[in-house]
């Protein structure tokens, strides 16, 4: 029997909030040509020139207002995660936490499984939503890492999970006493945003993302693997979760980098809108990411927090991301057993199998 690893996959964080560490990551991170889908020329000119001069420092301080003793937000909810979803799967899986950029490191994690034995591998990248410059970079780079040694092992992704059942339950689970507690009149779903352009390359008609109002309104062939479509579906299954009124829920994008067009409408511009509109208790959920970390706590929890109010609310609060609660760990285990079953049956056995048959 094949020993099974499980490869939980986060986006990274620095090692440090100085402005040093933070500029290494940022280095790897925009150098990623899925994530800066520029020619490389301009992306090292923009990279070297212009952000990684101005935007270390900035971010370098935003990570200190969030850094706790343990380490950054991130980090600590995804070493809770890996430890209880480790526990869970105990005898099953050999289980490593890996971020895309920064440490623990793809190749390391790697490593560390196949040190114990692991020739079968699982990988579950933490993004509810599917995007190039997230999931597709970390499948791509976990691909590329595991098949460096002459023989290449059995791997099989989980594929993007926004609209599960069990994931929205957990969401759901988590968010209702927030929004209740502080009697929310608005809900706001904020989104990490991505530009444009990126949409538009999903879309394999040319024709439909971004060309009407409503082309995310439903899941279509031409919008399957649209990022801001799968979005608005979470959104769409939460507030039906929560039992939210058309009116009393809305999306946003946030996390903008540039001047190029990015997806829309932005947070920051909705906010002081809500706020124009009598919004005085806004609740903000944050359902692309499944660990709090910088964007939810510093952008929404602070910044989005003091903007609301200097625009005329009276209340914001973050609802608090899935984190390491036992629902979401429940969530997990579920979705790796399922991606096992999926890829274990006889059906899907024979159709491997099928192309390399002989005589």
């Amino acid at each position: 029997m094949a020993r099974k690893g499980l490869l939980l996959v986060n986006l990274g964080t620095p090692d440090a909030p100085e402005t040093g560490p933070v500029r290494r990551y940022l280095r790897e991170f925009l150098s990623d040509p899925r994530v800066v889908d520029i020619n490389p020329v301009g992306r090292w000119f923009l990279l070297n020139f212009i952000i990684l001069p101005f935007r270390s420092p900035k971010s370098a301080h935003a990570y200190r207002t969030v850094w706790t003793e343990q380490g950054s937000p991130l980090m600590v909810h995804s070493k809770a995660l890996t430890a209880a979803v480790t526990e869970r799967l105990s005898g099953e899986y050999e289980v490593e936490l890996a971020m895309r950029y920064g440490n623990p490191s793809l190749p390391d994690a790697v490593a560390r499984l196949r040190a114990r034995g692991v020739t079968d591998f699982t990988v579950l990248p933490l993004y509810p939503q599917e995007a190039p410059s997230s999931s597709g970079s970390s499948l791509a780079r976990t691909y590329e890492v595991l098949s460096g040694p002459w023989d290449v092992p059995n791997v099989r992704a989980v594929p993007a999970f926004h609209s599960h059942p069990a994931f929205l339950d957990a969401f759901t689970e988590v968010a209702r006493p927030v929004i209740s507690g502080m009697r929310a009149e608005h809900v706001l779903f904020s989104f990490h945003g991505v530009p444009e352009r990126h949409i538009r390359k999903s879309d394999p008609t040319g024709k439909h993302c971004l060309a009407s109002q409503g082309c995310c309104d439903v899941l279509t062939d031409a919008n399957r693997h649209c990022y801001r479509a799968q979005c608005f579906a979470t959104a769409r299954g939460l507030a039906s979760r929560l039992g939210l009124e058309p009116q009393g829920w809305s999306v946003s994008f946030q996390s903008r980098l540039g001047r190029t067009p990015w997806v829309k409408p932005y947070t920051d511009v909705v906010l002081p809108e809500l706020a124009a509109r009598g919004v005085k208790r806004l609740a903000v959920m944050c359902p692309a990411f499944v660990a709090d970390c910088l964007e939810t706590v510093e952008e929404v929890a602070i910044r989005g927090r003091e903007q609301f109010l200097a625009s005329g609310g009276e209340d914001l609060k973050l609802v608090p991301s899935l984190n390491s609660h036992p629902a979401w760990v429940d969530t997990v285990v579920q979705l790796v057993r399922e991606s096992e079953a999926a890829t274990s049956s006889p059906a899907a056995a024979a159709a491997r199998e099928a192309p390399g048959r002989v005589g």
